[in-house]
């Protein structure tokens, strides 16, 4: 395993956890206790864990994990997730897509797409629709999250409040039968939040490290969500539980 990626790994692992110890971490990965000091001394740097005496902990001002870090985790997973959720566009002439590195997946399948209107608070998703002249592209603005390149804020909830969608596409952080789906970042939660309450359907895509995991803000409650699309890794009784809620579950 190349550096850059375990250290990814262990940033995974601490947010998941909360914290952890050097020795859990060093267990995990297969290496030593030397090791993993240089590599949170890393994360540290980048003002995403915080050093404790035995090991780290999320940073104070952690938000959500940069998408440098998550862009090329789980990355197959993703491309089915994004092929299967394109097959969910039906009829659909206004469409609403949050950030995140499985809706920009999906974005990038909108490329052959015309006839199409997007709303996004997802700067990077707006700006690669732009390559497709044959989409409308409306993108909100507020104050932009440098971790995930969403604007959020009480703004982007006025922006997408002017709208009236078809099917929106959600990305989140968690994905639990009893918490719902969740964020790391409480603004940014609100603002999705702001998002599937204009759609007449709402799909949301996770792949399988999501679901089971309970970040800190709810985005919504599982009833809210009418499909969710994620991949076969996923944990098969926390599936029945979300589907007894009356979430569809599609697993790729």
């Amino acid at each position: 395993m190349r550096r850059s990626q375990r250290i990814h790994q262990i940033l995974s692992a601490i947010v998941a956890h909360g914290s952890l110890e050097v020795p859990e971490l060093a267990e995990q990965f297969g290496v030593s206790h030397a090791t993993i000091r240089r590599d949170l001394e890393v994360l540290e740097q980048q003002r995403l864990v915080s050093r404790t005496r035995g090991g780290a902990t999320t940073h104070a001002a952690f938000n959500d994990m940069p998408l440098s870090y998550k862009t090329t985790q789980d990355l197959a997973e993703k491309r089915r997730i994004a092929y299967e959720a394109r097959r969910h566009l039906a009829d659909a002439r206004v469409i609403g897509m949050t950030g995140g590195t499985t809706v920009t997946e999906f974005a990038h399948l909108l490329l052959e797409r015309e006839g199409l209107t997007v709303v996004t608070n997802a700067l990077n998703v707006a700006l690669h629709l732009l390559d497709n002249p044959r989409l409308r592209v409306f993108a909100a603005g507020g104050e932009v999250r440098s971790s995930s390149q969403e604007a959020v804020g009480h703004s982007t909830e006025a922006f997408l409040a002017g709208y009236n969608l078809d099917v929106a596409f959600v990305g989140v952080d968690g994905v639990d039968a009893s918490a719902g789906c969740t964020n790391y970042d409480p603004e940014g939660a609100r603002t999705n939040a702001a998002l599937l309450q204009r759609a007449r359907k709402t799909v949301v895509l996770a792949d399988a490290t999501k679901i089971g995991r309970v970040a800190l803000a709810q985005v919504c409650a599982m009833p809210e969500v009418d499909l969710l699309i994620t991949d076969d890794r996923a944990d098969g009784a926390q599936i029945d539980r979300i589907r007894a809620h009356g979430c569809e579950v599609t697993l790729v």
